[in-house]
């Protein structure tokens, strides 16, 4: 009963709260894009690792100021907690990941990709292993013939979390560095050879 009760209190408190710390840290930074001018008008799949995953919102935000996006959150608890956080910022979410609830998910980003939908993953998440290159973007990608952006985010300064994905918060005051790739295409390529291409580029900037 404590512990149902405060999952409730974290759900009604949290989400909003970090909605508000995103938008005050970004406010608080200079920002650097490098990236392309546009994406153009195609839906595409925008991916980055777990661990910066914070700041994110403001990629995909740079190229629509309306959302029409979902995003592949897990199912646990946690996720919940990303996904109502990441609803502040219109952001629509596909609950389930490579280890729980994969088919599912799988299936459900094929079809909002199908029906127009951005979409965002973190390729290496919910649990891991660290930089790897999950299956599912891959397949998603192939099985619905849209491409890849590949976001970096970069902070001057930074808190780095003891979790297992090193989770970066930045500090206030000073600069998010956003690398955003021009759009990848990996239709026809074998899965280790996509999934390569994926990691070198998501790694390209890693110090």
């Amino acid at each position: 009963m404590l512990k149902k009760t405060s999952r409730s209190l974290a759900l009604y408190l949290l989400p909003f709260t970090g909605s508000l710390l995103i938008k005050l840290l970004y406010l608080t930074n200079k920002k650097v894009f490098h990236a392309p001018a546009t994406l153009g008008e195609e839906n595409f799949i925008m991916a980055c690792w777990h661990g910066e995953l914070l700041m994110i919102p403001y990629a995909y935000l740079h190229y629509r100021k309306t959302p029409h996006v979902k995003l592949i959150i897990s199912d646990h608890f946690d996720g919940t907690l990303i996904a109502k956080t990441l609803s502040y910022f219109g952001f629509k979410t596909i609950r389930g990941s490579s280890r729980r609830n994969a088919a599912r998910a799988l299936l459900q980003g094929i079809k909002a990709l199908k029906e127009g939908y951005d979409l965002g993953i973190t390729p290496d998440g919910p649990k891991g292993p660290r930089h790897e290159v999950a299956d599912g973007i891959i397949v998603m990608a192939q099985k619905a013939d849209v491409k890849i952006t590949l976001v970096e985010i970069k902070p001057s300064s930074y808190w780095q979390l003891n979790s297992w994905d090193k989770f970066v918060i930045p500090k206030p005051f000073g600069t998010i560095t956003y690398y955003i790739s021009d759009l990848l295409d990996i239709k026809g390529l074998e899965l280790e050879e996509a999934r390569d291409l994926i990691k070198k580029g998501l790694l390209k900037h890693e110090q």
